[in-house]
């Protein structure tokens, strides 16, 4: 039986002085100040002077370790003994060629996919508890907010596909009733009915397929004759109106 430690750091590798210095003070004030997070790397010790954990490259296992706490990556924040494991030495390092055939560095993910989770799966198969929530909220919190993103853009096309295709078959109904309404005189319209004649709803439906017009009520939309008049004509259009006939009569 031996400690699990959790090693951490604060994320400063970003190259520059001001960028490190600025995330510097958002794990100050994020997890320093109100507990909630920040933006840290992880890596555990267990057996050893060695602490082990996961990062980027591009050919053959992502797992690595380092002399525990010195990670020159990194600037060293704290540690935390997260529990005792039973497993004996030869059962961990069983642990970790197992970790290493399955975690590739070139699966690494930022938010789905970092050090951290790789110290959680790591610390589950040691049987003692994940790290605290505040090492890796962060990552977690945009991960989880890029796939309810994703989720809602995907629902949202689906919905405006199944609107769109409701509404088409509707107005094909609805014009095929007008099609079919024999001729004469159309009965009074009711300025209380929100539906009005056939010509007028399948005139409106169309209206709110093609161009996204609202509907109005059947007493402002038709005359007595069931005929859908045109908009009335604004005075500038009428300028241009008198404007192209008089080119064309010329």
């Amino acid at each position: 039986m031996t400690d699990v430690i959790l090693h951490i750091y604060d994320v400063t590798n970003s190259g520059s002085d001001k960028t490190n210095s600025t995330i510097l003070q958002i794990n100050k004030i994020f997890k320093d100040g109100i507990g909630l997070g920040g933006i840290f790397h992880s890596a555990v010790q267990v057996y050893g002077d060695d602490e082990w954990s996961f990062g980027f490259c591009e050919q053959g296992t992502g797992v690595f370790s380092c002399p525990s706490g010195k990670n020159p990556m990194y600037t060293y924040r704290e540690s935390l003994i997260l529990g005792k494991t039973n497993f004996s030495i030869f059962k961990v390092n069983q642990l970790l060629r197992e970790l290493s055939r399955e975690w590739p560095g070139s699966s690494y993910d930022l938010l789905a996919r970092n050090c951290n989770h790789f110290c959680d799966e790591f610390c589950e198969r040691l049987d003692v508890p994940k790290l605290p929530g505040w090492v890796n909220r962060f990552a977690n919190a945009g991960d989880t907010a890029m796939e309810v993103a994703g989720n809602t853009a995907v629902r949202l096309r689906q919905a405006k596909t199944e609107i769109v295709s409701a509404s088409k078959v509707a107005y094909r109904f609805l014009l095929g009733v007008t099609n079919n309404v024999k001729a004469g005189p159309e009965p009074p319209s009711n300025s209380n009915s929100g539906g009005g004649s056939p010509i007028f709803q399948a005139t409106w439906l169309k209206n709110i397929i093609t161009t996204g017009a609202k509907p109005s009520t059947s007493s402002e939309a038709e005359n007595q004759n069931g005929v859908v008049p045109q908009p009335p004509i604004r005075e500038d259009d009428k300028v241009l109106l008198h404007h192209m006939s008089s080119s064309h009569d010329s």
